[in-house]
């Protein structure tokens, strides 16, 4: 990103000066989960193109890496209808995968997809921020997370609860992989007014929230309020041209990496007061 399409982004957005109503702002968060399972509804498995790309980005989940060595745990948040799933288990025969999300409609399409077997793949119906991971899955027991565009869902206010609900069950030494719309993307820039509900939180017309990170802003989730160990974090820049629509813009997205420390003291340290409750 160049300093001219900042100056520019953040002219556009300094243009939206209004805010959704206090009574819509908490509507949409509440009912988040509700939102999407109408969206899956929809779409069904239609939507979302499989995520073929992800061992390009993230080398963890390529066959030979050191993650891959000796049976790897990985669990999905937000697993959707299996679009991440199904190319990284084809990939990977010794994988074995958790895969959750908070829309009971989603997880009933990864159920029912012809490749599922209980023998690799868990999946099941989870509100991470506020449903305790380790009542399923035992704490200390998962080698990688991916997070790809997953924590955009979530309510700002409720993202360090998904975080430390996260560092509850990986190793340590276990991974964070993290994918998501990045402030002054595309997608944030186009918002009309009327669907700002806060600094860089945005509602679609389907009722869906879209949260727009920074590099600092993830820093502060994982590092400062994690006590996880920053790899990787940083911007990714893919050039949008289209011709025949008249389009030649930016999409955004803020890719990272955050490794549990070894001593998994300095997570109960940095997460003291925040995690969730034990239900079972």
């Amino acid at each position: 990103m160049d300093d001219a399409f900042v100056a520019r982004a953040q002219e556009t957005l300094a243009k939206d000066t209004s805010v959704v109503p206090e009574f819509w702002q908490n509507k949409y968060k509440t009912e988040a989960s509700v939102n999407w399972d109408k969206f899956y509804n929809r779409h069904t498995t239609n939507f979302f193109k499989d995520r073929h790309w992800t061992d390009r980005e993230f080398e963890e989940l390529r066959p030979g890496h050191a993650f891959s060595e000796q049976n790897p745990v990985l669990l999905e948040i937000g697993c959707g209808v299996g679009n991440f799933i199904w190319p990284v288990l084809e990939r990977n025969p010794n994988l074995k995968v958790f895969a959750c999300d908070f829309s009971p409609r989603a997880v009933g399409f990864v159920k029912a997809h012809e490749a599922y077997s209980e023998d690799r793949c868990h999946a099941f119906v989870c509100d991470i921020t506020k449903d305790r991971l380790a009542d399923t899955i035992p704490p200390h027991s998962v080698d990688i997370v991916s997070a790809i565009f997953v924590f955009s869902a979530l309510p700002p206010e409720k993202q360090a609860q998904a975080v430390a609900n996260i560092a509850e069950i990986l190793k340590p030494g276990g991974r964070v992989l993290f994918r998501d719309y990045a402030m002054y993307d595309l997608a944030q820039l186009r918002f009309k007014p009327g669907h700002k509900l806060e600094d860089n939180l945005y509602v679609r017309q389907d009722g869906t929230l879209s949260y727009y990170f920074t590099v600092e802003r993830l820093r502060e989730l994982f590092v400062q309020q994690g006590g996880m160990v920053e790899q990787e974090n940083g911007y990714t820049v893919k050039r949008l041209v289209n011709v025949k629509k008249n389009i030649d813009s930016e999409r955004i997205f803020a890719q990272a990496k955050f490794q549990a420390p070894i001593d998994s003291s300095a997570i109960d340290r940095a997460m003291a007061g925040t995690r969730l409750s034990n239900t079972s």
